[in-house]
């Protein structure tokens, strides 16, 4: 079985949904991976019978599935501390609120409670998404930062997410954690710790990424490996480094497409992601789920990202030998 190829709406939603549709059919895609915001998504209304209806309708006017849906911006907001300016941005008004941080956390649980509600509705199992931290702030360790500081950090993440995740167990979907930096889980340490944390329960796994790796030098083949069981998930995305002596991992606060940057997210093809590796060890793995596309390229139109895209994927998108290759040379 080849895999079913979808296009992350994430950097679409400035652009009605049925538009979003229209192209990604074009492009030959199988499906979408819908994100909330925009007329793409809204949460609030995941128990509205007719919008559901008109959701499903529309997707199957262009011949598209949907198999995941995503919440990236509101997951962000549960854990980060502080919540501040950033979040405001991104953020809906009814989770905004009045800013109050505390407040903006708990609205932001209830709106990924009702996304899991959502997918059940879509008949989606996977929600992709972030999980914010209240952490992150501490990765240069420096001024020093105590130990216990780290604990309660992942204790925090916890607490606040169990709830969560038994409102998605009682639906029947899991959450897919983007690990990211910025968030509780960002590389292979951070990400046991982080599964750990919540004692390891089905409903919590991985989205594997890895434009989010390569920069920081964590191998993305050797990450499906090892979270062999927890890949609930795969978005696309590539990285192109660029390391120069001046030029660093940390960005140096310029913005995406400097080329005084050290790294920049590209589109799929165009980075330095080991894809074929990557694809034979999604098979190895037994992974069956979609792939789905995210375009972030700062030089590069979207429309053009997107179908370059799928054309370089599907090429890495093999079927499995029926038989061992050294099988004939078996006596009988």
């Amino acid at each position: 079985m080849t895999h079913r190829f979808t296009l992350f709406t994430g950097q679409w939603t400035d652009l009605p949904l049925e538009e979003v549709a229209e192209t990604a059919s074009s492009f030959g895609y199988d499906g979408l991976e819908l994100a909330v915001g925009g007329d793409h998504l809204d949460v609030t209304r995941w128990d509205d019978d007719t919008y559901i209806r008109e959701k499903k309708a529309m997707l199957e006017r262009h011949g598209l599935g949907v198999w995941a849906i995503s919440n990236h911006l509101t997951g962000q907001a549960v854990c980060d501390d502080p919540i501040d300016f950033r979040h405001r941005g991104i953020l809906p008004s009814r989770v905004w609120g009045d800013g109050d941080a505390e407040g903006v956390r708990q609205r932001a649980a209830e709106d990924m409670k009702l996304t899991a509600r959502l997918a059940q509705r879509l008949g989606v199992d996977t929600v992709v998404g972030f999980t914010g931290s209240s952490i992150w702030r501490y990765v240069a360790m420096f001024p020093p930062v105590p130990e216990s500081v780290i604990e309660d950090g992942y204790r925090d993440f916890a607490e606040r997410w169990n709830p969560i995740l038994d409102v998605f167990d009682e639906c029947g979907v899991r959450f897919a954690l983007e690990v990211h930096p910025s968030e509780i889980a960002y590389d292979h340490w951070t990400t046991v710790k982080t599964l750990e944390a919540i004692g390891n329960r089905a409903a919590f796994g991985l989205n594997w990424d890895p434009s989010h790796m390569v920069w920081q030098n964590v191998d993305p083949v050797s990450f499906i490996t090892d979270f062999a069981d927890r890949i609930y998930h795969v978005d696309c995305k590539d990285t192109k480094m660029r390391l120069t002596g001046r030029n660093t991992i940390l960005g140096s606060h310029l913005a995406w497409g400097d080329p005084r940057r050290g790294w920049d997210f590209v589109s799929v093809g165009r980075g330095d992601v080991p894809w074929e590796s990557s694809f034979r060890a999604l098979r190895a793995i037994g992974y069956q789920g979609p792939i789905s596309v995210e375009w972030e390229d700062a030089g590069m139109n979207r429309f053009t990202g997107a179908r370059e895209a799928i054309e370089f994927l599907r090429r890495f998108d093999l079927e499995l030998p029926s038989a061992r290759f050294d099988a004939a040379f078996e006596r009988s």
